[in-house]
């Protein structure tokens, strides 16, 4: 893809294309403030440079019936997201459906050499099925603070070896292709955003709980990133004095006392003390537990593992609070790896936050689980790299 919109009004239209999928210059018409001349010089200049085609006839609306038009259908975009356990990979159109997606078990501490000549492979295999000829641009996502106009971590904690690495330079020269950066849970509220449950919403939270815990800041239907980009970093809100040492240095972090790896070394405390026979045997097992045998234990009717999953999410929303009561939301997505622990986890977190918050911010508040998985990283990948692409050059 050479070809970039001219101004802001082309920008405009492709966006609109990748949004809502064909449509017709009338129906574009309606949405865009130009008149109907200018209008169509716009899309006629976009025609030409093959960024848009042209797609058959639109449905009549009386008079002359208007051509259907859309966004180039061999543009082609590859999502990464990087998580602390795993590398998602997938191609998309550039309407942003999701053509393929692989996951691959991958430790982010192995480093970024390592873990891109994974993340690289992945995108190859997918290639090679046909999927794509070429990459047009590319979206990353990396679990760990990102200074975003030069698409590089800064001192992630659970990232070692990753600070100050070149990322979006050194994957362009692999890719050839342009390239952006961000922090995984940026991409998972943008992801939501685009396909999942905060479809309708311009202001909105979406908290990551996984091997760490962030948070997505959405204002006015775009990403919050904050002076430096590291808007959102709640993991590190402290939520007990003199708690838990935690990976940033401090102690007492929420991200210390529950997240993924927290939850899991919990769960062997209770297994090993003679607290949970269930967690136990699971422990017996399989030599180490996770998040996913504390739900599992739970959903079983293992009274320890529901307590440790309620005082979890009393912590988070304990936190989450007072996000709300400082921004007034209009929605509030928990998504991550921990959200296999379901309704359990869902319930604490919605009874802190209606108990703390003023009725003002929560009266008419939903707090959900996100309905993307794995896929809502990869699709705000696609959905970043089509932002910057789709912008006048």
């Amino acid at each position: 893809m050479t070809a970039r919109p001219a101004n802001a009004h082309q920008a405009r239209l492709l966006r609109l294309l990748r949004d809502g999928g064909p449509n017709s210059r009338a129906q574009l018409g309606d949405q865009i403030d130009l008149s109907r001349s200018k209008l169509a010089v716009e899309v006629d200049r976009l025609l030409d440079t093959g960024l848009v085609v042209a797609d058959g006839l639109a449905a009549s609306r009386g008079g002359r019936r208007s051509h259907n038009i859309r966004l180039a259908p061999a543009l082609r975009f590859l999502g990464i997201d990087i998580g602390a356990t795993s590398i998602d990979v997938a191609v998309t159109n550039a309407e942003l459906e999701v053509l393929g997606h692989l996951n691959h078990p991958m430790d982010v501490r192995e480093g970024p050499v390592a873990v891109f000549e994974q993340a690289l492979a992945l995108a190859a295999k997918l290639k090679a099925s046909g999927l794509a000829e070429g990459f047009d641009g590319a979206g990353i996502g990396v679990p760990g603070p990102v200074r975003f106009p030069e698409g590089v971590p800064v001192a992630p904690p659970i990232m070692p070896g990753w600070d100050g690495f070149p990322v979006r330079e050194a994957l362009s020269q692999e890719l050839g292709c342009p390239v952006m950066v961000d922090n995984d849970v940026n991409l998972m509220a943008m992801g939501e955003q685009h396909a999942g449950v905060a479809r309708s919403v311009g202001d909105f939270l979406c908290v990551k709980i996984g091997t760490g815990i962030g948070c997505g800041i959405v204002v006015g239907g775009e990403v919050y990133r904050g002076t430096t980009g590291s808007a959102g970093d709640i993991g590190h809100i402290q939520v007990e004095p003199d708690g838990r040492a935690c990976a940033c240095g401090n102690k007492g972090c929420l991200e210390a006392h529950f997240s993924g790896a927290a939850l899991a070394r919990d769960a062997e405390d209770a297994a090993r003390s003679g607290r949970s026979p269930e967690l136990a045997a699971r422990l017996e097992t399989a030599g180490r537990l996770t998040a996913a045998d504390v739900a599992a234990a739970a959903a079983a009717g293992d009274a320890t593992s529901l307590d440790l999953i309620r005082e979890g999410g009393n912590r988070v929303g304990q936190v989450i609070a007072g996000l709300v009561s400082f921004f007034n939301p209009g929605l509030v997505v928990i998504g991550g790896g921990v959200t296999g622990l379901g309704h359990t986890l869902l319930a604490s977190v919605r009874t802190q936050v209606y108990r703390q918050s003023l009725p003002l911010a929560t009266g008419n508040l939903p707090i959900v689980l996100g309905e993307l998985g794995p896929a809502a990283g990869v699709i705000g990948a696609a959905r970043l790299i089509s932002d910057h692409l789709f912008s006048p050059a």
